[in-house]
């Protein structure tokens, strides 16, 4: 990559090395901004989960016959055929049939002229609009220069089963500025209520400078819930229930906040929205989202006090259903999905997610407000997003290597 974003003493000579290994340099553009400043007070009660014995598993590379630029979403576009899509972070989307012995892949599409793409920046996320199979609708989020911009937007196919796709076909929702080149976020995906869901970063540097995870006015440190099939406000409008709909001086886009760089996010069958939100200093978190919760960035690092010396806030702070140190385990989460496909049966309802700083793969439980957590690889590569087939089966983008995995029984 063109850039590489601020890395900790300790984890230099790790990020150099891999960055060596794969031929690219390492994309910490999920891993946190350190910031020697904060006001960060102290770890003793963040263990929130007991680990338990895992199944034997391994990755294995999915595609063996195919290799991919910066890979940073997987996904499909649930239109009854066995095509399948990745996002390359540059500014491509490329097509190919889900098979194993595929040999080659298409240009769905290529804005890499409208994407500015270095360290955290470029195109970002892929959703399908759920009646793809008759608009030939889908969205995309990216990033661009002169303004830097977050745009989201929407293009379509010619016809459903189009092998390529115009760039002149975009049509653009909405834009936001962002400050700083770093915390992004940009997955955006389509809820079971029909509404696009796109997760925002809090702005970038460090610390949330601006405080923007808890303005309600900002744009940045949300997730945003928007319905694509009205015209309210030009392309797009304002859900009824939206939490903030009708509040003088607030965004209505927003559907929760106080995150600081939510990297991934999923539904599972139960319509729970999972997120992986990106920690500053010391801890990673995976929290389900409310509408209208507050999850605490930047007056808390996940459970834990961060930036609390003029803290205003008087609503209640939520705090993670997960969290895990800085160290062994890594420093920059990747939210993941929980498992519903027929593979790999012991891990049907567990919520997968893993860590691109260290590679390493659990299996998270949770039930009655408890959660077990579950090692189930020490190293998966270098873990940018997890996605899913039109069978619900679990696919891992290694950005460094630039294939697509999957897991199998060992």
């Amino acid at each position: 990559m063109k850039q590489l974003i601020m890395l900790s003493r300790t984890l230099i000579t790790f990020a150099v090395s891999l960055a060596a290994t794969s031929g690219v340099a390492m994309l910490l553009s999920f891993a946190c901004q350190r910031d020697e400043q904060s006001s960060f007070g102290g770890v003793d009660s963040v263990a929130t989960s007991t680990s338990s014995t895992a199944p034997a598993l391994k990755t294995v590379n999915a595609y063996p016959k195919l290799k991919f630029e910066a890979p940073i979403e997987y996904t499909h576009a649930n239109d009854g055929t066995n095509r399948v899509f990745v996002v390359e972070q540059a500014g491509r989307i490329r097509i190919f049939d889900n098979n194993p012995n595929a040999a080659s892949v298409g240009m769905y599409l290529d804005i890499r002229n409208k994407v500015a793409y270095g360290g955290e920046m470029g195109l970002l996320g892929l959703a399908f609009h759920p009646k793809f199979k008759e608009n030939g609708f889908f969205y995309v989020n990216y990033t661009k220069d002169n303004p830097r911009e977050t745009i989201v937007s929407r293009f379509k196919a010619s016809s459903a089963d189009a092998s390529t796709v115009e760039s002149g076909s975009e049509v653009i929702l909405f834009r936001f500025n962002q400050p700083y080149s770093n915390h992004n976020g940009g997955k955006l995906q389509f809820g079971p209520d029909g509404y696009l869901y796109v997760a925002t970063g809090d702005g970038g540097s460090g610390g949330d400078p601006q405080n923007n995870g808890q303005n309600k006015s900002s744009w940045l440190g949300k997730i945003l819930r928007v319905d694509v099939n009205s015209t309210e406000k030009g392309h797009y409008g304002i859900p009824k229930d939206n939490p903030f709909v009708g509040k003088a001086g607030l965004r209505e886009e927003i559907y929760a906040y106080g995150l600081r760089n939510p990297w991934r996010f999923s539904f599972d069958e139960q319509g729970r929205l999972w997120v992986g939100d990106v920690g500053q200093n010391k801890i990673e978190e995976i929290d389900i989202i409310t509408k209208g919760g507050n999850y605490g960035w930047r007056v808390k690092e996940a459970a834990q006090p961060f930036n609390d010396k003029d803290n205003t806030v008087t609503d209640k702070l939520i705090d993670p259903i997960h969290e895990y140190l800085h160290g062994e385990d890594g420093n920059s989460v990747t939210g993941g999905q929980v498992y519903a496909g027929k593979a790999n049966p012991s891990l049907r309802g567990k919520y997968i997610f893993g860590d691109f700083g260290s590679g390493r793969l659990w299996a998270l439980t949770y039930e009655g407000g408890k959660a077990t957590n579950q090692l189930l690889l020490n190293r998966a590569g270098s873990i940018a997003a997890f996605g899913e087939d039109a069978n619900h089966e679990l696919y891992i983008c290694d950005y460094g290597e630039g294939q697509i995995l999957k897991l199998a029984a060992k």
